[in-house]
C-alpha cells in the first residue's frame, strides 16, 4: 500500500505538523493572555477600586479571596481548556490528513 507523498495529506510532513504548531501556538498565546489579564488585573482592581476589593467575603477580604481562593481554580480551568482544545486540534489536524488521503485514492485500493 503506498501512502501519498504530498504535504496536505501526509501526517508526517513539515506542512502538517508546522500547520498543527502554528494554531496549539495560538492556543498557548490566548491561554497566556487570560492568565495575565488574571494576574495583573487584581493589582489594578486594587488600585482603582480600593473600597471594593477591601469588602468581606467569607471572613476574607476581597482581594485576598480572589487571590487565595479564586486564583488556583482559574488557573486550573485555563490549564484544563489548553489540553482539551490542543487535543481537538490535533485530532482535527489528524482526521482532515486522514480524509485527505483516502480521498487521494491510495488507501483502501
Amino acid at each position: 500500500m503506498d501512502l501519498p507523498r504530498d504535504a496536505k495529506s501526509d501526517l508526517h510532513s513539515d506542512a502538517f505538523l508546522r500547520r498543527l504548531m502554528r494554531r496549539q501556538l495560538w492556543l498557548a498565546i490566548g491561554c497566556a493572555v487570560t492568565f495575565l489579564i488574571a494576574l495583573l488585573g487584581l493589582p489594578l482592581l486594587n488600585y482603582f477600586f480600593p473600597e471594593a476589593m477591601a469588602t468581606r467575603v467569607f471572613g476574607f477580604t476581597l482581594t485576598w479571596f480572589i487571590l487565595g481562593v479564586l486564583f488556583f481554580p482559574f488557573v486550573w480551568i485555563i490549564s484544563w481548556v489548553f489540553i482539551k482544545r490542543s487535543i481537538a486540534l490535533e485530532e482535527q489536524e489528524a482526521a482532515a490528513a486522514s480524509e485527505a488521503t483516502v480521498e487521494s485514492g491510495k488507501v483502501g485500493e
